[in-house]
């Protein structure tokens, strides 16, 4: 694979990197030409120890000595903007590429799976698990897109033309990218948000996911109408209501993105209904597939609503299909048959919203009812109560003010939010918004303030069709979430509702800020600790507990090689269905076209199901295993600890990092951070801006930061072979360590060396330097690998490439950030240095956020 890979992307990359020195734009061809002499003296300055600034003005007084600062300046910023553009270039190669550069045909696809299945006598046994499985990805409208959709937009195209080898639409492309802005001139709304992700839904999603399931049940035997799980594989989604920190995000916003949903499926079926009904043109058909045509047409456009659900438009389509049965000899039956797959399927809903909130924002507005309802001094007695008084006095509560009723608009704007569940329900189905989550859960009282609010605006008199759903996402929340649950599951009230939401519950679990908190091997073995925990207590009650993943892309926020991950996990977690976010970077990257989205989903898909088919000692932790990595887990996590209680650290977040500028870059409509105050705090700092600032500098700490102290700690107490054993037996602590190893092969320490020698960061950097090359060392030793990512060449060569391409950014950022650290002042031109630099270091990493 590794050859094909050079073969196909490497060599191709070389090739056509060559025509951007023919595009017709000024000075690109002294930009491209000077491009590989600065990107030469950057790979030989580091290795000889310099600085950015000496590199840069190194490469100044040998290439343009006569001219003024502001002319290399300048060079600087055309540099920026050519390598961006070499950026999209190569993803648009190596996407080009994908299916001869992954196994799209072997292991962890659906036609393996079914093959081994066959041949092991279990094909009954998977058949039975498909029909209650599901895998639920989740768009969110967390900001972690650097291109434009404009930009989108050429790579899909560019793509397409690499792929056809057609050189002369490459060339045109390549101009119309030149030609291109890569920056947001403003933030996008909440709204403009949901409408980029519609691009997915419509032109990835809605292809890959009834392919999957058409080629699954045609190869199982089972009749495409008959299919009775169309949750198998489903779409979530955040934007228009994730109001979590985000101010922006209204009841209105709610509504309009929930129309999008609904237009943009509509669409998408009018499209497929109109080309099905040029086949069927025979007696007794046509006028059933003009009927849904047409209602399908008013529904969309002339603003009747003839199908108010799935079931109407589906009976009008059975009908058609048993005349072609009886009538007809079933031409052209297995057209009509995907059709009604995708209207199962997708529905009049498209994607499934999910409301959030944050658990402080309830607290806030619970306050202002009882002080609006009762006064001050019932406030006063309800917050000097116990948990217990105080998830009596409100699941006492039979009416709600009216929102005027309150004075903080922002309160009134919670309950009208709430509201807004009904409109959507009443338009898209149920299923169109069913979940209302709640950020930053740390009692059973949170949930039951939710379900209260949700239950008196919803339902008053009947059953809440809506599922609460905790968000644990600390250390000390993960611990606690077991027993916060039994308390639910023991509540008369909460106990009433799960039976009427058929014995389920969702429960979200965050992996960005649980790492945030307390490091990367302490984070994710919380979780998984959790989820067994929380599977017990469930199945003591006999509640199916369903688990969401809170993801970001890179591993320091649970990314990396999600696949291993769920296929890792044992039978003491409950496997009935995958849940997990996917976000910017990793929407366009791995699900951004319908090859790479139909591999992804097979593989996440497969993971799950040969999970429960195949469990093996592999997936299952011996106590003795449990133990050392609970060991492990306390050494990293104070570790982290320690670095995280250094005096430099958030000083450093705030002054040395790009974090700041996280704010500037226009790619998302949330604020940096929750809070308003103008101090920063580490509590208030979301987890992307916090991963983003150390992917930028090249450092990557949460991705790895106590794993060498773990490791090397363990062998002082002389169970290092143990460790080396538990990597060979334990596909979980496996692959814990193999997205480690990616968060290390994207760090480059040369290129912020410098500040070693900085009275005020330089025993700062040298602690995290020193924890970075016991790392890399320790990871290498019981993986027995001579170089990270040994068993994966794919992503090493890809890493390698893609970090060679950026070294020239990497470089021009910290000559930035060094000359002002170096002077002590702000300069506006250094500044907009950084924040250029930002987009293609982050784009080319593709996971980085």
């Amino acid at each position: 694979m590794s050859n094909t890979y050079q073969t196909e992307v490497a060599k191709r990359f070389t090739i056509y990197n060559s025509l951007f020195l023919d595009l017709p734009f000024d000075d690109i061809y002294r930009t491209g030409t000077l491009l590989p002499i600065l990107s030469s003296a950057c790979q030989n300055g580091f290795s000889e120890g310099k600085t950015p600034k000496e590199i840069i003005n190194t490469f100044f007084e040998g290439m343009m000595s006569s001219n003024s600062t502001k002319e290399k300046h300048n060079l600087l910023f055309q540099l920026v903007q050519y390598i961006e553009r070499q950026v999209v270039l190569f993803d648009s190669i190596e996407d080009a590429a994908f299916e001869k550069i992954n196994d799209v045909k072997g292991k962890g696809t659906m036609n393996a799976l079914i093959s081994r299945a066959e041949n092991d006598k279990k094909k009954e046994e998977l058949i039975k698990k498909l029909r209650t499985f599901s895998i639920r990805l989740t768009l969110t409208a967390h900001p972690t897109q650097f291109y434009p959709g404009n930009v989108l937009a050429i790579i899909t195209d560019l793509e397409t033309a690499i792929r056809n080898n057609d050189l002369g639409s490459i060339d045109l492309l390549l101009r119309q990218l030149g030609k291109t802005a890569f920056i947001n001139k403003e933030k996008p709304s909440p709204y403009e948000e949901a409408v980029s992700l519609c691009w997915f839904l419509e032109h990835v999603f809605y292809k890959s996911i009834p392919d999957i399931l058409a080629r699954v049940l045609r190869r199982l035997e089972i009749p495409l109408h008959e299919w009775d799980n169309p949750n198998l594989l489903r779409v979530g989604f955040w934007p228009g209501g994730d109001r979590d920190g985000n101010p922006f995000v209204t009841h209105e916003i709610t509504m309009s993105v929930s129309d999008k949903l609904q237009e943009t499926i509509l669409r998408c079926l009018y499209r497929d209904v109109r080309k099905v009904r040029r086949r069927l043109t025979f007696k007794g058909v046509e006028p059933l597939m003009l009927e849904a045509e047409k209602g399908i047409y008013k529904t969309l456009y002339g603003g009747e609503k003839v199908y108010k659900s799935k079931e109407e438009l589906l009976d009008v389509l059975l009908k058609a299909r048993s005349i072609i049965i009886e009538s007809h000899d079933g031409l052209f039956l297995d057209l009509l048959d995907e059709f009604i797959l995708k209207v199962n399927v997708f529905g009049l809903y498209f994607a499934s919203m999910d409301m959030r909130q944050d658990s402080r924002k309830h607290d806030a507005l619970w306050a202002e009812i009882i002080e609006v309802t009762e006064g001050a001094d019932a406030l006063k007695k309800f917050q000097e109560s116990s948990e217990e008084e105080k998830i009596k006095k409100i699941l006492g509560y039979k009416k709600l003010p009216s929102p005027k009723s309150l004075k903080d608009e922002f309160h009134q704007e919670m309950l009208e939010s709430i509201s807004s569940i009904s409109y959507v329900q009443d338009n898209n189905g149920v299923e169109g918004l069913h979940r209302y989550i709640i950020s930053n859960c740390q009692s059973a009282l949170h949930i039951l303030e939710v379900y209260q609010l949700n239950k008196l605006s919803l339902a008053p008199k009947g059953d809440l069709t809506l599922d609460i759903v905790p968000l644990f996402e600390t250390i000390d929340d993960l611990a606690a979430a077991p027993q916060i649950m039994e308390q639910l599951y023991t509540n008369k009230t909460y106990a009433a509702h799960l039976k009427t939401r058929g014995g389920k519950q969702s429960i979200m679990l965050g992996f960005s800020d649980g790492t945030k908190d307390g490091g990367y091997i302490r984070a994710n073995w919380s979780i998984l600790r959790a989820k067994e925990e929380l599977t017990k207590m469930s199945r003591k009650y006999e509640i199916s507990v369903v688990f969401f993943d809170g993801r970001g892309g890179p591993p320091a926020r649970g990314g990396g090689n999600m696949h291993n991950f769920y296929a890792s996990l044992g039978d003491q977690v409950e496997n009935e269905e995958i849940q997990v976010t996917i976000q910017g970077q990793t929407i366009s990257a791995n699900y951004g076209k319908p090859v790479s989205c139909t591999y992804n989903l097979e593989q996440l898909l497969s993971a799950g199901l040969e999970n429960h088919l195949y469990p093996t000692v592999e997936n299952r932790l011996t106590d003795e295993q449990r133990a050392l990595i609970d060991e492990m887990a306390d050494i990293s996590y104070q570790a982290y600890k320690e670095f995280k209680s250094h005096p430099q650290f958030v000083p450093y977040l705030e002054k040395v990092t790009p974090l700041k500028f996280f704010g500037m870059t226009n790619i998302g409509s949330r604020p940096l951070k929750r809070s308003k105050g103008e101090g920063m705090k580490f509590e208030d700092l979301r987890a992307i801006p916090f991963v983003g600032s150390w992917a930028q500098m090249k450092q990557n700490i949460p991705g790895f930061y106590g794993v060498g102290k773990a490791i090397a700690e363990m062998e002082k107490r002389g169970k290092k072979d143990q460790v080396v054993k538990l990597y060979q037996d334990s596909l979980f602590f496996r692959s814990l360590m193999g997205n480690s190893m990616q968060s290390l092969a994207k760090s480059f320490y040369p290129s912020t060396a410098y500040l070693k020698d900085n009275e005020v960061y330089g025993d700062f950097w040298k602690l995290m330097h020193e924890e970075y090359k016991r790392s890399l060392d320790k990871i290498l030793e019981i993986s027995d690998m001579d170089y990270l990512l040994e068993d994966n060449e794919v992503s090493r060569n890809s890493i390698a490439i893609r970090e060679k391409i950026v070294l020239p950014l990497i470089t021009i950022q910290q000559y930035a950030i060094q000359e002002m650290l170096d002077s002590g002042k702000e300069n506006a031109v250094l500044q907009k240095l950084i924040l250029r630099t930002m987009f293609g270091i982050i784009n080319a990493a593709r996971n980085a956020a």
